[in-house]
């Protein structure tokens, strides 16, 4: 275990939140841990007591106490076994190469990629192998490690947009937050939406689901606003249908959520449509077909740029099954009218 540090923020690491500058420098260092440290005021910045959430300025020193190495049975006291983290491993060649092929566009402020279905984009106790570890192998010669400003569920595959600079992670940020993006995304949902298109306006809070962990539920009285828009692009008569979808807001979970309510669950959303979200077909997938399609961005100078995803194998297939007309390259956005 080292003695006290006193640290300076560097360049690279200005405008990072706390906590995350100690899960990059200190990853054995659990957050319950990290937490009480902050608490008793062993972590400092500028001599101050700090909280998780603070973001860091160039320059900073950040007063660093006694770290643990790493996880052990010694240094696990009763009562916190599990919590603290173990070192994390390095990663997968094959998932390095997996994210490298799947780049859509790169230039020296924005790395966007198409997010393979089923990983992770950080990881957890249960997660090993995720995007978030591999980002280091993604630098592509740039001195920062590409930051992560928005999220997609492990299950849902397309557009991850990553900034490659401090200053495009600020901007990107803002742009997320002041709703200067159209997101939009293609889902294959099950039933028969009604009207063609459609906004849905329902609050949604997180709830514990026990064993199954934390579960996204409508709540008209706690729950925050979250707002989507969709257009039905193709129907397969009332049993299935091929929609566009837009999130005007960004909750957990919510365009899975929003068309489960309105009785048409996405294919193979079992978590929330449970034996609804499946066909009685074979020959699909039993996976989500949910894909972030599109993005548009539009940059401090005015400029916008757009990127298209196109679909993953499994969605692929469930379009040529299913007899939906092939998706075309034309920005989905602009055919459907949606701007920010």
């Amino acid at each position: 275990m080292s003695g006290v540090q006193i640290l300076t923020v560097a360049s690279g690491d200005a405008d990072q939140r706390l906590d995350r500058w100690f899960k990059q420098h200190f990853p054995t260092l659990g957050h319950g841990r990290l937490e009480k440290m902050l608490r008793k005021g062993h972590i400092r910045v500028d001599g101050k007591r700090a909280k998780a959430a603070q973001r860091l300025e160039e320059g900073q020193a950040v007063r660093v106490p006694p770290i643990p190495p790493a996880a052990s049975e010694a240094n696990i006291r009763p009562g916190e076994r599990g919590r603290e983290k173990t070192a994390p491993l390095p990663p997968d060649p094959e998932l390095v190469e997996t994210l490298t092929a799947a780049i859509l566009y790169k230039d020296d402020e924005v790395l966007i990629l198409n997010k393979p279905a089923g990983l992770a984009v950080q990881g957890g106790s249960k997660t090993q192998s995720h995007l978030d570890g591999a980002l280091d192998e993604l630098r592509f010669g740039a001195p920062d490690r590409p930051r992560l400003v928005h999220r997609l569920d492990r299950h849902t595959s397309g557009v991850l947009v990553l900034a490659r600079t401090v200053a495009a992670a600020r901007w990107l940020t803002a742009a997320f937050r002041a709703k200067e993006t159209t997101k939009v995304y293609w889902a294959v949902v099950v039933g028969d939406p009604q009207p063609d298109r459609g906004t849905i306006e329902l609050p949604l809070a997180k709830r514990s689901a026990g064993s199954a962990g934390e579960k996204v539920v409508v709540d008209r009285r706690e729950g925050k606003r979250a707002v989507t828009e969709y257009a039905v692009i193709e129907r397969l008569g009332t049993k299935a249908a091929w929609v566009a979808l837009r999130p005007v807001t960004g909750r957990t979970h919510q365009l899975r959520v929003h068309m489960t309510e309105i009785g048409t669950p996405i294919l193979g959303d079992g978590k929330y449509g449970g034996g609804a979200a499946f066909l009685d077909v074979s020959g699909l997938e039993e996976r989500m077909h949910l894909h972030a399609r599109e993005i548009s961005l539009t940059r401090p100078n005015g400029t916008v740029l757009t990127v298209s995803a196109p679909l993953p194998e499994h969605m692929q297939q469930a379009w040529s099954f299913l007899g939906f007309d092939a998706p075309s390259g034309d920005p989905v956005a602009r055919d459907m009218g949606w701007r920010p």
